[in-house]
């Protein structure tokens, strides 16, 4: 419950812009479904859907301070705000630092330290693909490089008619 008043909230923060609305919404249950097959445990799963909910607070944010939401600025200004958020949700402090770690790292596809961090990057990326038009031979890079999840890969293979 405590996850659908978040994306309440977040199509709030997100008011007049149904772009990243549909974004999270549909990182959110790619990363569910992922996590689902995989067999994440309980708290694990809540962790990865909590954070494919916020993954991308910090655009805002960074589009008003830089007048650009690269990557790595949504990584340096989602933190605090998806914290402060959670915070006044009620979310229990391990989860907030956890969630935040991950939108602080959603952009980074090195040194991945968990099943809910791969899981929220290949969620992303299977989204990103689509709503920017990417080819094939992009989405078959992406499936060698990063996918790591047998959910995941078999997701982007039928998406994209790979091998």
């Amino acid at each position: 419950m405590r996850n659908i008043q978040l994306i309440n909230r977040m199509t709030e923060y997100y008011t007049g812009d149904p772009k990243r609305i549909q974004h999270f919404i549909k990182v959110y249950e790619l990363s569910k479904i992922i996590g689902q097959q995989e067999g994440l445990d309980d708290t694990t799963q809540y962790i990865l859907e909590t954070a494919a909910i916020v993954h991308d607070i910090g655009i805002k944010a960074a589009e008003e301070k830089y007048g650009d939401c690269n990557g790595k600025l949504q990584e340096k200004e989602g933190p605090a705000i998806a914290e402060k958020m959670l915070s006044e949700l009620g979310y229990e402090e391990n989860i907030i630092k956890r969630v935040s770690y991950l939108v602080g790292h959603h952009h980074t596809y090195t040194d991945i330290d968990g099943k809910d961090y791969q899981i929220l990057i290949e969620a992303d990326f299977l989204v990103n693909l689509y709503e920017d038009g990417e080819s094939k031979k992009s989405a078959e890079t992406v499936l060698n490089k990063i996918f790591k999840t047998k959910a995941g890969q078999k997701l982007l293979i039928n998406m994209y008619g790979l091998q």
